[in-house]
């Protein structure tokens, strides 16, 4: 039977401290994005809306992209390193196909998606009147800080239990095959 090495207490405070803060980074992030969106979307002023989105693309993407890649990364640590495990149980299952799943989506989708909208916001700000923000921009904003609330609340009740229940030796029997014919 394979053993997994534990983190030490220390060790382990110091991986979960970096798994929070770059949790909340990502959600911060995602928040300050859809702010921008937002406002890019609802203002009247075509210069205001450039700048906004322009914005999104300078400093969001990469940023995001970084903090959740250290969450991945912390969090991989803190599973293999104690009692939860990857696979172990649902919550943290959970949470892992979640992380490794928005950052493909931030890496391949919303960043062409973000990148396309600063072009449009430029030529909002040459004065183009032909340029328009695409409504579809909102749907991650929305989408994103939802699943990284979900998953905040797996973290703190840690629903559902073990994926498999662990296979219990029978204690107080013993097994003695000579005896048995």
């Amino acid at each position: 039977m394979a053993t997994t090495r534990k983190l030490s207490g220390r060790a382990r405070k110091a991986v979960l401290l970096v798994h929070v803060l770059s949790a909340a980074a990502w959600l911060g992030i995602d928040l300050a994005l859809g702010i921008l969106v937002v406002i890019a979307l609802s203002t009247e002023d075509a210069g205001t809306a450039g700048v906004a989105i322009q914005a999104v693309d300078l400093f969001a993407i990469w940023p995001m992209f970084g903090a959740s890649v250290v969450c991945m990364i912390s969090g991989v640590v803190l599973g293999v390193g104690s009692k939860y495990g990857l696979f172990r149980y649902w919550w943290v299952a959970i949470k892992l196909v979640l992380n490794v799943g928005m950052s493909l989506l931030i890496a391949f989708a919303l960043r062409p998606g973000v990148a396309e909208a600063a072009r449009i916001g430029e030529r909002m700000l040459a004065g183009d009147p032909a340029a328009v923000i695409p409504s579809g921009i909102l749907h991650p904003v929305v989408v994103a800080p939802t699943l990284l609330l979900f998953a905040y609340v797996l973290s703190v009740f840690k629903p559902w239990g073990r994926i498999r229940k662990s296979a219990q030796p029978v204690k107080g029997q013993r097994r003695d095959l000579v005896g048995a014919v």
